[in-house]
Order: structure tokens, then C-alpha cells, then sequence
């Protein structure tokens, strides 16, 4: 088999987060959210660029998923990342999250979702420095997804600060 030169698998893994970044642009309109569209986010809160309150990281050490549906406040997308500010405990805190830090992106209105899947093993040698220069090889798929949870079953999610 030929070596990938142009780097295929980066290619499709950009392309697919470009979708993601799309539809937080499309929330952060002046208009917001059309219908009854709302966005379940699941990231790795360790990730490098992943700016989180300590008390979040220390209850979500891997993964953490966000709910942007109706309370969410200043959200601004760049090319890279989002910031948007959430309540946590009842606290407005603001968090940024790097699109490369996306393991699940999900609508359940439309039933549309992505899922990013990393080798841990490239993430290993990448952390110990093994990579020789060398990008690790990622894959992404898009499917669709269930409603997205963490490993340990924990989704962190608004609807107890919703107004009824």
C-alpha cells in the first residue's frame, strides 16, 4: 500500500469539522437557533486550547458534553474553536472549546450527527513525544448518532436552569 502523502485522512477530518463550525455559525446569527434545532457537543475537556472551569475538569476528566438549545449566551466562532458562556450550579461561565477537541457532534431535532474518533494509541505516542515531526492519522465518520453521553453515562445538560 502507497504512503498517503497528502494526508487524506486530515483532509475528511477538517471537512467534517468545517460542518460543525458551519452550524455554530448558523447559532450565532442575530436570529439564533432556527426551529427546533439545538446542538448536543461532546468534547475532551484535556485537549490542548480546552478552556474550562477547574471544578468541571476535575468532575469530567476525559469528556464532558454541553447542550446549546435555549440558555447559552455570546457565542462567537472562529476558525479553530468556540466560546460561548454556560451556567453551571446556576454560575455563567465562559468556556472555549477547539474544534479539533470534538469527539461528538449531534441534533437530535433532525437526527444529524458526527462522530470524530482518535487512535489513543497515536494520542499516546503523540503525548510522549514519539511522533517524530509526524501528524497522528485520525479518522472521522459521519453517521448518525444517538443522543451523545459520556463514558461514565454523565451529560451535562441546561434543562434544570430551563424556565417551564
Amino acid at each position: 500500500m502507497a504512503d498517503d502523502m497528502i494526508g487524506y485522512d486530515q483532509l475528511m477530518q477538517d471537512a467534517l469539522r468545517s460542518v460543525v463550525r458551519a452550524a455554530l455559525q448558523e447559532a450565532a446569527s442575530p436570529r439564533g437557533l432556527p426551529g427546533k434545532h439545538h446542538f448536543y457537543i461532546t468534547f475532551r475537556t484535556h485537549a490542548p486550547g480546552v478552556l474550562i472551569p477547574e471544578h468541571l475538569r476535575a468532575r469530567y476528566p476525559d469528556e464532558m458534553t454541553i447542550v446549546l438549545e435555549h440558555q447559552f449566551w455570546d457565542l462567537e466562532v472562529y476558525a479553530d474553536r468556540f466560546r460561548v458562556i454556560l451556567k453551571f450550579s446556576g454560575q455563567p461561565h465562559p468556556i472555549t472549546i477547539p474544534l479539533s477537541a470534538i469527539t461528538r457532534f449531534f441534533d437530535p431535532s433532525v437526527k444529524f450527527g458526527l462522530q470524530f474518533e482518535q487512535h489513543h494509541a497515536d494520542e499516546a505516542r503523540l503525548a510522549s513525544g514519539d511522533d517524530a515531526g509526524h501528524p497522528a492519522p485520525r479518522e472521522a465518520q459521519a453517521e448518525a448518532v444517538a443522543p451523545p453521553a459520556a463514558a461514565d453515562g454523565a451529560v451535562v445538560s441546561l434543562d434544570a436552569f430551563r424556565k417551564k
